[in-house]
């Protein structure tokens, strides 16, 4: 139950920087550059701190934090930039979907046990991201999508990174720092034209230091205990809180798109995780 009790949690955090980032960009009180790197520098600085406190030393810093730093600072900007022209849920749910499949195709490499019935509900959820996001269906921005699929694949790789690691804090330390000094030269190549203002600004340190930097740490310590295509099919409950939360926050609407996926998306989940064989 504490397992399931924070792996809950952190869908919620992880819903949360979808609504954060999205009311940032629709409300023009910030740029996509300046709010992943000041994402990225709040999360840092936050969780260096608590391994300072906690631990009373320095972050690790391994050749394994460089490529989690990697997909780390690819995620941040894919994301940001994905939600100047995306709903929330859309963005969610291709954010999951997309990294779902890197993390089974890890788990098949890694030749970790999938049940057929799992496959199946896969099989479900993918469906319900096809409808959400067809054009045929969806009026949101192509290349927004586009962008949204590259931070998924960075942020599969993060997941799948994070299933063999053993110092969730300091790793995540170490994996924020890093990725803070990879956007600046990114922030600085691309600026934005959108001045950052003191809403804005409260937004991206809300979204770097609780929801990701407390989120991430624990999502480092969820993912050495549960499989990796449990970790991957779990996320995809994400979509739907952030959709709702773009509902009740940004006024964004729910049509039949979001209710057909939903169903979908959560019978794929159940038909994952009732049946075992």
């Amino acid at each position: 139950m504490k397992l399931l009790f924070f792996i809950a949690l952190i869908m919620t955090a992880f819903a949360a920087n979808s609504v954060l980032t999205r009311l940032a960009m629709a409300s023009n009180s910030i740029g996509p550059s300046n709010f992943a790197l000041l994402r990225a520098g709040s999360g840092a600085l936050v969780i260096f701190f608590l391994v300072l406190i906690i631990q009373k030393k320095i972050p690790e810093f391994k050749f394994k934090t460089i490529i989690s730093a990697l997909s780390l600072a690819g995620y941040l900007i894919g994301f940001s930039f994905a939600y100047l022209t995306i709903d929330t849920g859309v963005g969610a749910l291709i954010l999951f979907a997309g990294s779902m499949l890197v993390m089974f195709a890890a788990a098949l490499i890694l030749k970790e046990k999938i049940p057929i019935t799992r496959f199946v509900g896969v099989l479900l959820s993918l469906l319900g991201l096809y409808i959400l996001t067809d054009p045929r269906f969806s009026g949101n921005n192509l290349f927004g999508i586009i962008l949204m699929f590259l931070a998924s694949f960075s942020w599969g790789i993060y997941s799948v990174l994070g299933h063999g690691q053993k110092n969730p804090l300091s790793s995540t330390a170490g994996n924020f720092i890093l990725a803070f000094f990879l956007i600046i030269p990114i922030s600085l190549f691309i600026p934005d034209k959108i001045e950052t203002n003191s809403y804005g600004f409260i937004l991206a340190i809300i979204s770097g230091s609780i929801t990701s930097g407390i989120g991430y740490t624990l999502w480092y310590w969820v993912l050495p205990k549960i499989k990796i295509t449990t970790a991957s099919i779990a996320q995809l409950t994400v979509p739907l809180i952030a959709a709702f939360g773009g509902y009740l926050f940004i006024s964004e609407t729910l049509n039949w798109q979001f209710y057909i996926s939903s169903i979908l998306i959560l019978g794929g989940i159940s038909l994952s995780f009732i049946y075992k064989k």
